[in-house]
């Protein structure tokens, strides 16, 4: 029972201060010194200082700002223009046609930046004003738009992936090879789902534009293939074994530099601009998972994690049962906090019960990855509806009412894992096997 009242403390602590506008870093390592005070013998001060230090010291972290600084440079490039007109007459002769480039757009973009926001808000920036001059119906546009702007989660290389495997102490080369067939089987959901919508209404989809020869269309992607060999290559040498994460990610990085130089998009301005975006993004996300680092051992030196753990495995819950549990958890708890937040809160409490249940951790991180998607575009604070409320002036209701099919998609794709585990461990293992 103390440990019970000592769990509920810490966590209604934890609401309080991030409730109170605190920043998520500051509140972790507020509340891991707390527990350590008030439940532990160990000192709290050296505890703190070791922890942080073996935390932002970690060789794996190098990828995170490698990839980062990638997505920030291609960013500045025309690759939002890009990608609609290169993509566009590919898609022309499918049911949905052009609606369809706001999956394979956010996709792309999801493979360049890692973020689901900046895929939603860039490719959006392009989509939505073309979509809606050519008479596409507009509430699929935007629930197009906010499911498959979810994708910059999942599809490699993900930031939330790298943040998951840094907490969980997983591969972060495996995870990503592991999120390579549930993102293609994400986006099939929601190509399928607007394929079926043209069929059903007809009416609603305008005609096609003027038809183009292959050769045509091969011109008309000509800018948009080198960013597509780009993600094939450094997506292609981690499965391969040629690279690891972090010497990948500086390919990219290289490879981005010089797409931007040939395409004319570098110069000094635009290179110091991505320079310090990536800087801000890496700082921010290497402190936060700093303070989970600490909490997560603080958690360790009070023993709550065990006694949970302990707790789960005399329910006697299913796997099964556990995941649905847990899915609704994070579904609520990605009401009020950005995906990253969402992991690196709840890693350390979580895993011990995950484990005790004989739930792999590499499936694991892709399942979390695919629910904190859904909690993208779940009001109040679903960052997505946020991002299109902007872009659109739309009600984020009216946001979240257009992609409410493709958040029953996702639910589809988490069962669908659940049922055929393969789906996530299958890939993984032929890379281990491979090399």
């Amino acid at each position: 029972m103390d440990q019970l009242i000592q769990s509920i403390l810490l966590i209604a602590l934890l609401f309080l201060f991030l409730g109170g506008g605190f920043w998520v870093a500051m509140s972790l390592l507020a509340i891991g010194y707390f527990g350590i005070s008030m439940f532990a013998s160990a000192p709290p001060g050296i505890v703190m200082s070791t922890t942080v230090w073996g935390a932002s010291a970690s060789w794996t972290l190098t990828a995170l700002p490698l990839f980062i600084w990638m997505g920030e440079i291609l960013f500045r490039t025309k690759l939002s223009e890009d990608m609609f007109q290169g993509l566009a007459p590919w898609l022309t002769r499918l049911p949905g046609r052009l609606l369809h480039v706001n999956v394979l757009g956010c996709a792309v973009f999801a493979a360049v930046s890692g973020s689901s926001a900046a895929t939603a808000m860039t490719v959006g920036k392009m989509s939505v004003p073309e979509l809606s001059k050519r008479g596409y119906d507009e509430k699929l546009s935007i629930g197009s738009l906010a499911g498959s702007g979810t994708l910059g989660l999942l599809i490699p290389p993900s930031i939330i992936l790298i943040v998951y495997g840094v907490s969980a102490e997983v591969s972060i080369v495996q995870l990503f090879i592991a999120g390579v067939f549930p993102g293609m089987l994400l986006a099939g959901l929601f190509m399928g789902y607007i394929a079926l919508w043209a069929v059903i209404y007809p009416h609603k989809t305008p005609p096609a534009d003027i038809s183009m020869t292959f050769l045509e269309k091969v011109y008309a992607s000509r800018r948009l293939i080198p960013i597509i060999l780009l993600i094939v290559f450094v997506i292609g040498s981690i499965y391969w074994g040629w690279a690891t994460a972090t010497e990948a990610a500086a390919c990219g990085v290289a490879g981005a530099l010089f797409l931007s130089l040939v395409t004319g998009s570098l110069n000094w301005q635009a290179f110091w601009s991505s320079l310090l975006g990536a800087t801000r993004t890496s700082c921010m996300i290497a402190f936060i998972l700093a303070g989970a680092a600490f909490l997560s051992v603080a958690m360790g030196y009070t023993g709550l994690p065990r006694v949970l753990a302990e707790w789960i495995r005399d329910m006697q819950l299913s796997p099964y049962l556990l995941l649905v549990a847990l899915t609704l958890f994070f579904i609520v708890l990605g009401c009020f906090l950005d995906g990253i937040s969402v992991v690196v809160l709840t890693v350390a409490i979580i895993l011990p019960m995950v484990q005790a249940a004989g739930i792999d951790l590499l499936w694991f991180g892709i399942y979390v990855v695919l629910v904190v998607e859904m909690s993208q575009i779940t009001p109040p604070v679903g960052f997505n509806l946020f991002v299109l409320q902007g872009l659109t002036g739309r009600n984020i209701l009216y946001i979240a009412y257009a992609a409410l099919p493709f958040f029953l998609l996702m639910v589809v794709a988490v069962a669908l894992i659940t049922i055929f585990p393969e789906i996530v461990t299958y890939l993984p293992q032929q890379a281990m096997a491979r090399n």
